[in-house]
């Protein structure tokens, strides 16, 4: 029978992630969404308790924790607010490509970087390129000892902040998914140009840009595995983001709930506390079961990730259902709350706004759902 008990590194590992939040990320939470703004002190409190780039192996200097350990760090995170978790684990994230496909040269150079204070980003999703990760238009070509990229990215977490980006582009467009590679860019190289920030719903406080890569010379050595090799590394990224992005949800459901409990003891209606009317007794009890069941997924996912097990299945149903479920508990909240879930006074309209684009990044819900469906279906 499967062991669902922490050990206790784990466990300290989640109360120190848990104090953080509480000391340095709830107190700043509402102006940074009400502003918009980085949250750069916070990054650099995290990086200096060991909560940023956990990913990175201790032989370059890191922390050298596993995707568990990582899950549980996220849930604290966006307990306290998505948009800065969001923003801290896209830098877990940028490391990813090159911790599975980058040369021992690129890993010297560039993961103690990491550890000292550089930030990543990501950049696969383009304008007319978002879940259809094969329909990106960027291109690299070979000009001696450089590829010259050429493009533009959207939707670019930490892409105004970051030193340096993983980029996706084509070297061979004839080829579709074995055509794709993959490059680390820095920020300094002449022709990377940020474009404008986008002002979003939700998840204000991380930082969501535009950007051009406009005839960027990268040296060659700066390919992650061989030309070709980028669809993979997507694809093994996302087996690995997917889980550490659902421990997100999982937090921001959490505290909805939390919230939605006390507020239930608190608030009278027909002379007693409306968590005394079943209406909204088993709101909060539907709540609780699926945070759960959400959690216990994104933990099983996570765990055959860090394996190194085949788990496109597993990540994909964790996003799918943590997603759908916080989007949903979120909302309930604001129902329990009522006309107060609705005002600006009250936590719960925040999380519903942080909570919808779960069911977006990262794969849509309804993308997750034709890759479970795929992996059900398929010959075997």
């Amino acid at each position: 029978m499967p062991d669902f008990t922490l050990t206790e590194e784990q466990k300290e590992i989640r109360e120190l992630a848990h104090k953080f939040a509480v000391a340095e990320i709830l107190p700043v939470a509402r102006k940074l969404d009400e502003t918009h703004e980085f949250p750069h002190e916070v990054f650099r409190k995290a990086l200096e308790v060991g909560l940023l780039n956990v990913n990175i192996p201790a032989e370059y200097g890191g922390a050298g924790m596993g995707m568990l350990e990582e899950a549980l760090i996220n849930e604290e995170l966006g307990w306290a607010c998505s948009g800065v978790g969001a923003g801290m684990e896209v830098n877990n994230l940028s490391n990813w490509p090159i911790l599975l496909a980058g040369s021992p040269e690129l890993k010297k150079k560039y993961l103690p970087k990491v550890v000292e204070g550089w930030k990543g980003a990501y950049a696969l999703t383009e304008p007319e390129a978002g879940s259809d990760v094969a329909g990106i238009q960027t291109t690299a070509r070979l000009d001696g000892d450089h590829y010259v990229i050429s493009g533009s990215k959207q939707f670019i977490t930490n892409g105004s902040v970051a030193d340096f980006y993983c980029v996706f582009a084509y070297t061979n467009r004839a080829a579709r998914y074995g055509g794709m590679s993959c490059f680390v860019v820095e920020r300094g190289w002449k022709g990377v140009k940020v474009g404008k920030k986008e002002d979003k719903l939700g998840q204000r406080a991380s930082d969501t840009v535009a950007m051009e890569f406009d005839e960027v010379r990268v040296p060659r050595e700066n390919l992650l595995g061989q030309e070709g090799d980028g669809f993979r590394i997507a694809m093994q990224v996302f087996d690995r983001s997917r889980p550490a992005i659902s421990a997100l949800a999982v937090g921001v459901a959490r505290r909805a709930m939390e919230e939605s409990v006390k507020y239930a003891n608190e608030r009278k209606a027909f002379g007693k506390p409306i968590g005394d009317l079943q209406a909204v007794a088993f709101m909060i009890a539907e709540m609780s079961i699926n945070i759960d069941a959400a959690r216990l997924l994104v933990w099983r996912a996570a765990t055959m990730a860090e394996r190194g097990e085949k788990c496109a299945r597993e990540a994909a149903i964790a996003k799918a259902f943590a997603a759908d479920m916080c989007m949903k508990v979120t909302t309930d909240a604001v129902q329990v709350f009522g006309g107060y879930g609705y005002s600006r006074e009250y936590p719960v309209e925040k999380l519903m706004r942080d909570a919808k684009i779960f069911q977006i990044y990262e794969g849509t819900s309804q993308v997750q759902r034709v890759i479970i469906a795929r992996e059900l279906l398929k010959p075997h």
